[in-house]
């Protein structure tokens, strides 16, 4: 049988649920794994920093295959989100509410990446000079840009020119 035969007798047999629970199958509708705390002494993917030495937002990736990979700021998780050339598929990506989070010591308060809310160009530093703070809230990135400078943006306002690790962002890696 076809798929729009089964289709249209799913429909007809008033199966609502069963098609949904389909359709999720087909579209690979398994959830995106859950962000993981770093174990003590985890370093940067990119740079083998420690991360619980440095302030500021951390982040990670957790790629289709493999272990989640972590990083000491927010600038190399966009460095590599925000690369043309990355062919490893994304599951999910995560980054730390600093509305919750001690900016000095950071530890858990882990967020979607992709729905957070970033400022840049603020006074604050991250491991490696500037970095883009990351807030669940708008009205928190707000209230940081004023206390400290920059500008709010959503995930899709941020460029590769701001996250550019050969020196656009004052990363020395």
């Amino acid at each position: 049988m076809d798929a729009f035969r089964l289709l249209h007798r799913l429909l007809a047999a008033g199966a609502p649920a069963m098609l949904l629970a389909l359709l999720s199958a087909c579209s690979g509708g398994t959830p995106p794994p859950a962000a993981i705390e770093p174990a003590a002494g985890e370093a940067c993917a990119l740079d083998g920093m420690l991360l619980a030495d440095y302030p500021g937002p951390k982040a990670q990736i957790h790629y289709a295959s493999g272990p989640p990979e972590y990083f000491c700021d927010t600038v190399e998780m966009f460095s590599l989100l925000l690369r043309p050339d990355e062919q490893r598929p994304v599951r999910a990506a995560y980054t730390q509410d600093m509305g919750k989070a001690d900016w000095r010591e950071p530890r858990g308060h882990w967020i979607d990446a992709r729905s957070a809310w970033y400022v840049h160009g603020s006074r604050m530093q991250g491991s490696m000079g500037p970095t883009l703070a990351a807030f669940a809230r708008a009205e928190d990135a707000e209230v940081f840009a004023r206390e400290h400078g920059g500008q709010v943006l959503r995930f899709e306002q941020v460029t590769p020119d701001m996250v550019d690790l050969r020196g656009g962002a004052d990363h020395g890696h």
